[in-house]
């Protein structure tokens, strides 16, 4: 099957350039690049007034399978990131079994083979169990296909065992995707620390029980040599933290959410458990920090950390709830909502952070349009409009903060090794 591309500005994150450029496609590459290519035989997408960008990879979602499909399953969450113009994902451990076993890995690529409307990429598990005592089989990991390594959700809390993980780690040219959270600082508490928390009478969680982690492996992996990947830094300490770590020439880099840098923690309230994460949603000094930090290039990536629950989940008392948000359909809107249109991020920085830089970081090829490159695409109207509603989102739970919100700036095309499998905001597969 043969496809052509054609009136598009065609966005290359590596070099931060737009070009108007036609694009072929043909048995799954890219077979040309020009200015009004002619093949009577391919079916024509136009794609005026919009951005045609290499495929989209979230680094950082949560799948729920094996063990937890009422949730989420490998089929319904990869349609989820075809909605949302991602045509490949990373999906964490923290499933039943715990990804910590080749086993695991390749069960995960299996089902993704046979089930998964974009490409899944396992991260494999830091300790076994992801309890922080004993070190996973990490080369065996690798050999079965993880791209990373992660106790998502777990912090290491013994320093001992980190700097161990970030020296085996290191080794194996694997980066190390670390969830900074002092559990005994956290204690407990359910959102941000601070005078929304002391209204609704709930515990809070200090700004410092994120910096004090971000800080302790920072400094491990400026001692290991080992690249260490930041997940969802939440505040203006871990920002100011990550700059200088990066002026210092530390193997580090970071990512941030969506709703890190277009929520405040006012969302909690009138206890809504949908606006429930972790780390917490935070002030708004802490969200312009963020911001800053994605403009400057202090954080690298923007990663929804995807993280379906159940209704039934979600539908109890605050301190009760489960921490997540799913993020995969909103992801893309809130970008250019929140980011691109503002200023903040030209549309080539942004497409970095959503596609050239979680593939660095990850080892991953692509990132760029380029003949001879497999045609994994995403096409994106800035101007196109939807209002979110939980009933039309794919993702099987349906727990965001975002209903209603109006994000324009939206995914028209998910093409994957050639073939669309989002076309016109509807699924082909």
């Amino acid at each position: 099957m043969q496809y052509l591309i054609k009136n598009g500005l065609v966005v290359d994150p590596v070099n931060e350039t737009m070009s108007e450029l036609d694009i072929l496609v043909k048995d799954g590459v890219i077979a040309e690049m020009a200015q009004n290519i002619q093949a009577e035989e391919a079916i024509i997408i136009d794609a005026k007034d919009c951005y045609v960008c290499p495929g989209l990879l979230d680094m950082h979602v949560h799948l729920r399978e094996p063990g937890y499909e009422y949730k989420e399953d490998i089929e319904s969450g990869t349609r989820a990131a075809a909605m949302g113009g991602f045509t490949a994902v990373a999906c964490m451990p923290n499933t039943n079994p715990v990804a910590d076993t080749a086993a695991v890995i390749n069960h995960i690529i299996e089902r993704s083979a046979r089930l998964g409307a974009v490409r899944v990429y396992p991260i494999g598990a830091l300790t076994k169990g992801s309890l922080g005592k004993e070190l996973t089989e990490m080369a065996d990991l690798k050999a079965a296909g993880a791209v990373a390594l992660s106790d998502d959700g777990q912090p290491v809390m013994d320093a001992g065992m980190m700097y161990r993980v970030m020296q085996y780690a290191g080794m194996l040219g694997l980066t190390v995707v670390s969830h900074c959270e002092d559990l005994s600082l956290a204690a407990g508490g359910s959102m941000n620390e601070g005078a929304v928390a002391t209204m609704l009478g709930l515990k809070g969680i200090p700004n410092v029980a994120e910096e004090v982690m971000v800080a302790r492996d920072i400094l491990l992996a400026e001692s290991t040599g080992c690249a260490l990947h930041l997940a969802h830094i939440s505040t203006a300490g871990s920002v100011r933290l990550v700059r200088q770590a990066k002026a210092r020439g530390v193997r580090v880099t970071a990512e941030a959410t969506p709703h890190h840098f277009s929520l405040t923690e006012e969302a909690v309230l009138g206890y809504n458990t949908n606006a429930k994460v972790n780390p917490p949603l935070r002030r708004q000094e802490d969200v312009a920090a963020v911001q800053e930090g994605l403009r400057d290039g202090t954080i690298d990536v923007i990663a929804t950390d995807h993280a379906p629950h159940a209704y039934h989940e979600k539908d109890v008392e605050f301190p009760y709830a489960p921490n997540g948000l799913i993020g995969l359909e909103t992801a893309v809107g809130l970008v250019f909502s929140q980011l691109v249109q503002p200023g903040i991020l030209t549309v080539p920085k942004a497409i970095a952070k959503l596609c050239s830089n979680p593939r660095k970081i990850l080892n991953l090829p692509g990132g760029q349009l380029i003949p001879g490159g497999v045609a994994d695409i995403t096409i994106i109207d800035p101007e196109l409009s939807e209002v979110v509603d939980p009933a039309k989102l794919q993702s099987k739970s349906k727990n965001t903060p975002f209903v209603r919100w109006k994000l324009t700036g939206l995914p028209t095309l998910t093409m994957v090794a050639g073939q669309p499998v989002m076309q016109a905001r509807r699924l082909l597969k």
